[in-house]
């Protein structure tokens, strides 16, 4: 008998299935040249039969293995009917090929240069968003007028520079630990030229910075005093439809920052939410 129920087989019936967070959707970009991968989130309720239509959010650094999953929790979470603290979105998460290629702009320090050869074509990539990403999405998807941007570190920087140069593609950006020390923090001297009558139409800028220290650039800069100056420059406008929030998290450091932030920039960018209980 003992024989027997050793060598009896038994089988299990595996029920698993995956779970399924978004969808992938590819583009082919002539602007870049390139075909890019993007991962898409869906919140609760999206029907494409229905007359709803959403916010989007454009996260940089968007690959599965980057911020994609993270950040959509965030809003998931945010999302929640005793929360309710923003509106149900649609992520856009655009998976890099070469961020310091297109989150750059040309640097004028040669040793920057060589250190890092492919740099200074991210006015490609904003062509990219403005001319074939952003009319892809919005004729897929329910989208309403609402985009924002979100970005760190050099898609900190991006950001920054989109905002500076091209302010009408976003109302809203969440800009964490830009590195702004690129080309000698030249886009500082950008964002004090800008004109206070640029049209911002009612355009809200959070900036988080933790304490990060020096940055990997040639010449020494201390990276959270410049997302500081960043910040008090765009505020010195007083522009009326131009609202700049300076978030200091003095326990998190470049490594740690984006995930606190970017909870605390929903926070702060939507004010008006009452929690339900």
């Amino acid at each position: 008998m003992a024989a027997f129920a050793q060598s009896k087989k038994t089988t299990q019936t595996d029920n698993s299935k995956p779970f399924v967070l978004g969808v992938i959707e590819e583009i082919a970009s002539t602007e870049l040249a390139e075909k890019r991968v993007l991962n898409i989130y869906l919140p609760e309720g999206y029907n494409k039969n229905d007359t709803a239509k959403y916010p989007v959010v454009y996260l940089l650094d968007g690959s599965a293995d980057e911020d994609f999953i993270h950040v959509v929790g965030l809003f998931q979470f945010n999302n929640f009917p005793w929360i309710d603290r923003v509106p149900k979105s649609i992520i856009v998460g655009i998976a890099n090929v070469d961020r310091r290629r297109d989150f750059t702009y040309p640097t004028t320090i040669e040793a920057d240069k060589k250190r890092y050869a492919t740099t200074g074509h991210s006015h490609k990539f904003i062509a990219f968003i403005e001319k074939e990403l952003q009319p892809f999405i919005e004729k897929k998807y329910k989208t309403n007028n609402s985009r924002m941007l979100i970005g760190q570190s050099l898609a900190g920087l991006f950001a920054a520079e989109v905002l500076i140069k091209k302010p009408a593609l976003f109302n809203k950006f969440i800009i964490i630990s830009p590195s702004i020390w690129w080309d000698n923090g030249s886009l500082l001297k950008q964002a004090s030229a800008i004109s206070t009558n640029t049209d911002f139409s009612k355009t809200d800028v959070y900036i988080g910075y933790g304490k990060e220290g020096l940055a990997p650039g040639e010449i020494p800069r201390v990276m959270e005093v410049d997302a500081n100056l960043l910040g008090e420059k765009l505020q010195k406008l007083k522009n009326k439809n131009l609202h700049v929030y300076l978030d200091y998290l003095p326990e998190e450091d470049h490594a740690t920052i984006t995930h606190q932030a970017i909870f605390n920039a929903l926070r702060i960018l939507y004010p008006k939410a009452v929690a339900a209980h």
